[in-house]
């Protein structure tokens, strides 16, 4: 993994970053939309600020940022890695785009005859997000790994808070029922 960022020159320079630029760069899709959101804010999107405070600033958005699991497995691809201050804290945020996309396989079709890598990682993500493992089966894979790379670059930059984002352009909320399910996890309602 690199620990070199170029500054960007717009939203089309988020392509190149994507594990597939061809089939992920479509208008109506979650990565495309996402970078033209969040080049055209210069800053935090409104709807992004308003969830940490008025005081709300972006420090710095990494697009596209991998993000080590502590394993021998994939790493982490989040849509945006941002470093985020309010309230005289920092907030390392993992933000997950979505037009209508799913949030992928459950934890019931990813464990299928689960591997010792595999068995291995779901107790990591469960520790590192502090859920009893193992989690529902109809809660899905990505947002466990989304949400324990907020906690790991939470720590690895030394912030004050981490939190996982979803940030949805679906004008009909799709998949909200999923986040829901999930934040449920954790006693926060929607």
């Amino acid at each position: 993994m690199r620990r070199i960022y170029s500054p960007t020159v717009g939203a089309e320079s988020w392509q190149s970053l994507l594990a597939d630029p061809v089939k992920h760069w479509r208008t109506g899709y979650s990565a495309r939309t996402l970078a033209h959101c969040w080049e055209a804010a210069e800053g935090l999107p409104p709807e992004i600020a308003s969830l940490f405070g008025a005081d709300a600033e972006l420090l710095i958005a990494i697009p596209e940022h991998k993000v080590s699991l502590r394993d021998a497995g994939r790493e982490s691809q989040t849509d945006v890695f941002a470093l985020v201050k309010s309230n005289n804290r920092t907030i390392a945020v993992a933000v997950e785009g979505k037009v209508n996309e799913s949030f992928g396989p459950t934890i019931r079709e990813w464990y299928v005859d689960p591997s010792p890598g595999k068995q291995q990682r779901l107790a990591l993500l469960c520790d590192l997000v502090g859920v009893k493992c193992p989690p529902p089966d109809d809660a899905h894979y990505q947002l466990f790994h989304r949400t324990a790379s907020a906690v790991i670059e939470a720590d690895r930059f030394k912030t004050d808070d981490a939190a996982m984002v979803v940030h949805s352009f679906s004008p009909v909320n799709r998949w909200l029922d999923a986040y829901a399910a999930f934040l449920n996890l954790f006693g926060v309602a929607t």
